[in-house]
């Protein structure tokens, strides 16, 4: 997890958890009060407090969970680390791509490439990427002989 990443978590969950409090004290509410009155599950909720969450929060749910107690869905986004005036994130270039590594991928999406060839590339190619790293001594050796 990135520290730009931690960092959002820990804000969006402080936001959640002042919500929360502010609920109990100036309302009244249980948890399942804010959960009824939110239309976002305890579950939901508490996993946003403990922030314990692989994507972010659906817009949707964070702006029920703010609209159900009467706050600005945009201290919300604020802390979630997103800019509405900036429109969505675009996700990160990928670093240029090996020409053999597309080839590969070409012939993965070829219809005329028949089902076995496509199976033996994906295989390979699995056992390379889970392969064991060999010791630096050892993947030199080949490179001295000769």
């Amino acid at each position: 997890m990135t520290e730009t990443t931690n960092a959002r978590k820990i804000a969006f969950a402080t936001f959640v958890r002042r919500a929360l409090d502010d609920a109990r004290a100036l309302r009244a509410w249980s948890g399942t009060e804010v959960s009824r009155r939110t239309g976002v599950s305890r579950q939901t909720i508490n996993r946003w407090v403990r922030g314990d969450w692989a994507s972010d929060p659906e817009a949707e749910r964070v702006v029920a969970f703010c609209e159900g107690l009467g706050l600005d869905p945009a201290a919300a986004f604020t802390a979630l680390g997103w800019d509405r005036a900036a429109g969505p994130r675009t996700a990160p270039t990928s670093p240029p791509m090996d020409p053999d590594v597309e080839a590969l991928l070409r012939r993965l999406v070829d219809p005329n490439v028949s089902d076995a060839e496509k199976f033996h590339i994906r295989e390979t190619i699995r056992y390379l990427a889970y392969r064991p790293t060999l010791p630096g001594g050892i993947r030199n050796r080949g490179k001295q002989a000769g």
